[in-house]
């Protein structure tokens, strides 16, 4: 999984950090857009254009920081390595590197996600954990393409409790709909959002609507 860590163009590791962005560097192209544009033949001088370059570096500083346009992640060595372990566990998916980090954000916090709200604090994924709910999933008989579909759809799912939210979402399912067997399988590839479902408002809000069997 290293040969794929380093191929990855999102990703640069510095001693104690992980980071990922795709945006580009907002300031240099419009620095080089404004001086491309001017016209001097008017013999204005270069420097009465100082302020307005010098306005360029704000861009710059959102681009690269800004939570509104793209994300940042920061592990130490220790929690990296137990990072990439998850990464190992997602690789039968046939996932890049960058949606596997995606996933793996989306589902711990590191990135948000509606699902969540507030509520997820940033935590950083166990092998065993990620493993388990994997495992789960295919015990109801899915397949790996029909996993990475799910995990497409719904990667918030690796960070769902197991019992209190996968397993009595599938036993109300059962239940309550009567959906089970190859019509739980196809209900999962189409709305496998349906197995974080874990609140039923009975039509009094609670807001919590991405978690809320009402939209169901």
């Amino acid at each position: 999984m290293l040969g794929k860590l380093s191929a990855s163009p999102l990703l640069s590791c510095h001693s104690a950090s992980l980071r990922f962005s795709s945006q580009p560097d907002i300031a240099t192209s419009i620095r080089n857009n404004l001086l491309l544009n001017v016209n001097f033949s008017n013999g204005l001088p270069p420097n009465i254009f100082k302020g307005v370059l010098s306005t360029c570096i704000y861009p710059k500083k959102s681009a690269i920081y800004s939570t509104t346009q793209h994300d940042i992640i920061t592990l130490s060595d220790e929690d990296r390595t137990k990072w990439e372990s998850c990464r190992q566990a997602l690789s039968a998916f046939n996932f890049s590197v960058e949606e596997e980090d995606k996933i793996l954000g989306k589902a711990f916090g590191h990135i948000h996600s509606p699902y969540w709200s507030e509520e997820h604090k940033r935590e950083v994924p166990e092998f065993e954990g990620v493993n388990e709910i994997l495992n789960y999933l295919r015990n109801l008989d899915l397949s790996d393409d029909e996993i990475h579909k799910v995990l497409k759809k719904f990667p918030e799912v690796l960070g769902c409790h197991i019992e209190n939210e996968l397993r009595n979402s599938v036993q109300i399912l059962e239940k309550d709909w009567g959906i089970e067997g190859k019509s739980l399988r196809n209900l999962l590839r189409r709305n496998p959002k349906v197995l974080g479902y874990n609140v039923d408002c009975k039509g009094d809000c609670m807001a919590k609507c991405t978690r809320c069997w009402v939209r169901f």
